[in-house]
């Protein structure tokens, strides 16, 4: 079904263009996190690319002007026709506005604008901020859901560096991504799921790889998994065969990776009596790995005891960095309970029992695709400036009851100021560099985001983060002392 671009918005702003002060032509509006009490939080910028190709670069035509006008009729507010006339016989149906944004991808300090939207006709000063409603949707949502995957991918990064051979190689399939089941909507598991792999390559949700080749071009599949079982295929051989059961995804899947969830009745009985003994000789055989999956009990403690009974019945060996890596035959896959808390305590007590992080991989379900809120990082869109035909002049919104809230006045530019991403008025620019590109102008898309740039570039931001985090907990370190 094709948006209707017009129905897009909260029912009152189809009231504003009878609001906005006699003579105004042009108003400029701006998208970011607002900054919370930690200067140092981030936001990891992603979507923009999907809303224009799905929202903008579809014209509108005759009948969703009439579907609009229907709906509207009866409902409290006015129709704007005679502009949206206007905009489909001279504009052709496409917008005239001029989108400016960051390069998807950069991490971006809360308090830095993102996007900065206005129109291009002076006819339409309503029109910036009558998209604010779809445009903001469609940035807070995959944004919150790249930077929980992005932090979460420093915190392993972070401890992989610490205790493995080959960080960079082990990475990307450390969080895989099982939130398909547990958000509102396919939609919303398709966009999630690509912010998601943004970051890693693990994923069990499609959606997302319909999405990604839909809008970001990968050269390749963007994203991986892995046979795997799950209760109703282990409890279904009954308790009495539980062995066959996994011995059954031996034979079937063993020539490479898969997974058996293990703890239907008793995990450390299955761990212990069953691979340990009973499957061992077969275990040791494999082409492939057997990756265990415990699926209750205490999120900590229980993997760390799986990977330590692993060890005794397995063994391994001590990698350079002297920290130990079990036998390549068995793994560990920790799915249940985790976030972004719990992951960082499994790492801490997977490093203190002296093991790699080599040993096991995470995973996460709602809590990664579902467990966000517009108002988690504060995002909001607000004017400001607006231009009466002879320049722009700033705007700002400053409530006395919470100065939290005080919008930027004045257009803005973004620029790299050591390292990391700052805000200016655009007329302080000079020479510097705007990161805020066109991308999008009456129509056309000015930037084009390939999958494979951006996840490149996502881990380089990756790497500057960790050593620009290791750099100012070294400063506090040493003022401390």
């Amino acid at each position: 079904m094709t948006k209707n671009i017009i129905l897009s918005t909260d029912s009152y702003k189809h009231s504003h263009f009878l609001q906005y002060p006699h003579g105004a032509q042009f108003v400029s509006s701006y998208i970011e996190a607002r900054r919370g009490s930690d200067k140092k939080q981030i936001t990891q910028f992603f979507g923009l690319q999907a809303f224009i190709k799905e929202y903008l670069m579809k014209p509108i035509t005759e009948d969703m002007i009439f579907e609009a006008a229907a709906q509207l009729e009866g409902h409290g507010l006015p129709f704007n026709d005679s502009d949206w006339a206007i905009i489909l016989d001279e504009h052709r149906g496409f917008l005239p506005i001029e989108i400016q944004a960051l390069p998807e991808g950069a991490i971006v300090p809360r308090g830095t604008p993102m996007i900065q939207v206005r129109n291009t006709d002076p006819r339409f000063p309503w029109l910036t901020s009558f998209v604010e409603t779809a445009l903001l949707r469609a940035i807070w949502y995959p944004s919150s859901v790249a930077t929980l995957s992005f932090i979460t991918k420093a915190i392993i990064y972070d401890a992989l560096k610490r205790t493995s051979d080959d960080p960079d190689g082990q990475i990307p399939f450390k969080l895989h991504d099982f939130g398909a089941r547990g958000v509102s909507s396919g939609e919303s598991a398709g966009i999630g799921g690509a912010a998601h792999l943004l970051n890693f390559k693990g994923t069990d949700t499609l959606e997302a790889l319909q999405f990604i080749d839909r809008f970001y071009y990968p050269s390749d599949t963007a994203g991986f998994s892995i046979p795997a079982s799950e209760h109703s295929t282990m409890t279904s051989w009954g308790k009495e065969q539980e062995a066959e059961a996994y011995e059954n995804m031996m034979d079937e899947f063993g020539h490479g990776l898969f997974s058996i969830v293990s703890d239907s009745y008793d995990l450390f009985n299955a761990i212990e009596n069953i691979f340990g003994d009973r499957l061992k000789g077969k275990i040791l055989e494999l082409d492939g790995k057997l990756v265990i999956r415990p699926d209750s009990g205490d999120p900590v403690a229980t993997p760390v005891a799986v990977v330590k009974k692993l060890w005794e019945i397995f063994g391994g060996t001590t990698n350079s960095k002297g920290y130990k890596v079990l036998n390549p035959k068995v793994g560990v896959i920790q799915g249940d309970g985790m976030n972004g808390d719990s992951i960082g305590r499994l790492v801490t007590a997977l490093v203190a029992e002296g093991f790699s992080i080599d040993n096991i991989a995470f995973g996460m379900g709602g809590g990664l695709l579902q467990g966000h809120m517009r108002d988690d990082m504060r995002f909001a869109m607000k004017a400001n400036a607006i231009d009466f035909g002879s320049g722009w002049v700033d705007v700002q919104k400053k409530p006395a009851t919470d100065p939290s809230k005080a919008s930027k006045a004045g257009r803005q530019a973004v620029v790299l100021n050591d390292g990391e991403l700052e805000a200016i008025r655009e007329e302080d620019l000079g020479d510097l560099i705007n990161e805020l590109r066109t991308v999008y102008k009456d129509g056309r898309l000015l930037q084009t985001e390939y999958w494979d740039e951006l996840t490149a570039y996502s881990h380089l931001q990756l790497v500057n983060f960790c050593n620009v985090v290791r750099k100012r907990t070294e400063e506090e370190q040493a003022a401390a002392a």
